[in-house]
């Protein structure tokens, strides 16, 4: 027993290891940044040479990293007290506090400033702001006040497609507009979603997530009003000719199911339905934005090409 808790203490002196930093990246969660990035990409119109794209996507990639990075520093008190997050490497004590800070700020002036000297600046000005915005509008303001946090905070989560879009034309316009908007709305019930099944854990960390405050049943009914308002939206990229009929199709039908969730979610007594639904939510959104690029891709060209 003595040996076993001896190379504990040695593993922990010995500093954090690579995979450490990569968890202060939330990895899951870039991913569907950088994927969503990729699509104002493919969608935007005019051309981009294909290895300033992908250095479009690295530079929002490693900007939402870095942002995760800086919010776990922020957050480490409370995710100590919380059993999903009590894991994660601040917590946990693999890495320390001014390590994480460090490694999250250095990330995110290299972002930036990389995508605005390979890239263009317009690019480089949205990514500061949605890195900004995600530290200290949502983790550092709202987080902890507001049970509005994740309706005003998920616009830093929205902004990714309007700067791959802007990485190719060097503006934002009404259809970047529009895909930013989609996922605006979209995170509301995707995280009200998680915080009804894990509502334990912002109670006693103090977070006023929308269950805590305002009671499951009066979140439910705002999740189903949310999905309900998404449903024209979703289907309007179709209309302003960034996508078509098959996306259109798609949207349709993904839309009333995501809608049929929230009812579902609305007449459970228990947390299995909001589960199923979360977990619906992401692909919701990864299959949406995969139909326009797919649809673009192969009927309309590509920014890239």
């Amino acid at each position: 027993m003595t040996d076993v808790t001896n190379d504990l203490t040695l593993d922990r002196m010995g500093g954090a290891s690579a995979g450490d930093f990569i968890e202060l990246l939330k990895p899951r969660v870039m991913s569907l940044v950088v994927f969503t990035g990729l699509a104002g990409v493919v969608l935007a119109p005019g051309h981009i040479h294909p290895f300033l794209a992908a250095v479009a996507v690295l530079c929002i990639a490693v900007g939402a990293g870095a942002s995760g990075a800086i919010n776990m520093w922020y957050d480490r008190d409370i995710d100590a007290v919380m059993t999903r997050t009590a894991k994660r490497p601040i917590p946990s004590g693999r890495v320390e506090p001014a390590e994480a800070l460090g490694f999250g700020i250095t990330l995110s002036v290299f972002s930036v400033v990389v995508m605005g000297l390979a890239v263009n600046w317009a690019a480089a000005a949205l990514l500061a702001l949605t890195i900004g915005f995600y530290v200290f509008v949502y983790t550092m303001w709202l987080k902890r006040r507001t049970p509005q946090n994740i309706v005003i905070g998920g616009a830093a989560g929205a902004f990714p497609p309007m700067i791959g879009w802007a990485a190719v034309t060097g503006s934002v316009d009404t259809a970047s507009i529009l895909l930013f908007l989609l996922i605006f709305l979209w995170t509301p019930p995707h995280f009200w979603a998680l915080a009804l099944f894990r509502n334990s854990d912002y109670t006693r960390a103090g977070v006023p997530m929308m269950p805590v405050v305002a009671g499951e049943r009066a979140t439910k009914r705002q999740m189903l009003a949310y999905t309900l308002i998404l449903l024209p939206v979703a289907a309007a990229p179709s209309f302003v000719g960034i996508a078509g009929p098959v996306y259109l199709a798609v949207a349709a039908v993904l839309g009333l199911m995501f809608v049929g969730c929230a009812v579902r979610v609305l007449r459970a007594v228990d947390d299995k339905p909001a589960k199923k639904m979360f977990g619906f939510s992401i692909l919701y959104l990864f299959l949406l934005f995969a139909v326009m690029m797919a649809e673009r891709l192969a009927f309309g060209g590509g920014a890239w090409w």
